[in-house]
């Protein structure tokens, strides 16, 4: 037996189990780790196979998220009576999966390529997540099926595009039942959803001078105005020098708009919890909801 991109041998348990677990959950045909086997594929077993297999379901159960139970069991073998403890780990389907306290990061995501586990980038970590949340939101009835579309098609018309009678169909608002689902109602004229901005002054959140609700719209129309709102906070500060007048903004507004736009999107709207951006007199905080 030799390592392959779905086997892979450790010699003794150690603190990478969680990394080469997520690598296997990340991975759409899963895989297999044994413990008691060194690199060159010679059993060399483990002295303690229970306490091991204890251990293994406790830091699987909390330490990676989205949960994995029932996506992996932990059995004990045989090698030339030698014990060796297996852990057979099926593909999730809620990719990326994580080590919890390192969050959907290049250092907490992994993936499996050949017989390597690498750090997943962070646009695959990005794109994963965003087909995950499409999925299950698309999959949520809207609990209101009157819903109305023209700020969405005002949008589409101010690209140069236009919605056709199949728009909810095409732009995958419908669930399996043809019902519409809760992209849908967050793209609607009228749904319960706003997204908040609070400014203070100063550093801390002591003195709250300003606390606003951009929403109860189309998820289109309530971005366009968040970026509005931090367009305006977004100031120009000028240093005269010997030479010329040197602007810069308090923030580098390309890299604002994406952070916005990437909160927004990536957001879990299953817990009915949206974004929410304050603005300090020296930075931009912004907290989004993800699936855990």
């Amino acid at each position: 037996m030799i390592e392959t991109n779905r086997i892979e041998f450790k010699q003794q348990l150690t603190d990478s189990l969680e990394k080469e677990v997520i690598a296997f959950l990340n991975y759409k045909e899963g895989g297999a780790i044994y413990i008691g086997i060194d690199k060159k594929g010679v059993a060399i077993g483990v002295s303690d196979s229970d306490s091991d297999q204890l251990k293994i379901k406790d830091r699987l159960k909390h330490n990676i998220s989205p949960s994995c139970m029932g996506l992996f069991d932990v059995v004990s073998e045989k090698i030339n009576g030698l014990d060796i403890i297996k852990i057979v780990v099926a593909g999730g389907l809620e990719k990326p999966y994580f080590i919890k306290k390192l969050n959907m990061t290049e250092k907490g995501c992994f993936m499996r390529i050949g017989t390597a586990t690498e750090p997943m980038p962070q646009k695959l970590i990005d794109e994963l997540f965003a087909k995950r949340i499409r999925n299950s939101i698309s999959k949520i009835k809207s609990n209101r099926q009157d819903l109305t579309f023209e700020q969405l098609k005002i949008y589409y018309e101010a690209t140069g595009s236009k919605l056709n009678d199949k728009f909810a169909q095409n732009l995958e608002l419908l669930n399996e039942d043809g019902f519409l689902n809760y992209v849908g109602y967050l793209l609607a004229d009228h749904n319960g959803t706003s997204i908040k901005i609070a400014k203070y002054s100063g550093t801390n959140r002591v003195h709250l001078i300003e606390n606003n609700e951009y929403g109860y719209c189309s998820l289109v129309k309530a971005t366009k105005q968040v970026l509005d709102k931090l367009e305006l906070e977004n100031k120009t500060l000028s240093k005269i020098t010997p030479k010329e007048r040197e602007n810069q903004r308090l923030w580098n507004p390309i890299a604002l708009r994406e952070a916005v736009i990437n909160a927004i999107i990536h957001n879990d709207y299953t817990n009915e919890a949206p974004p929410k951006f304050e603005i300090f007199d020296d930075r931009i905080e912004y907290f989004c909801w993800r699936i855990a």
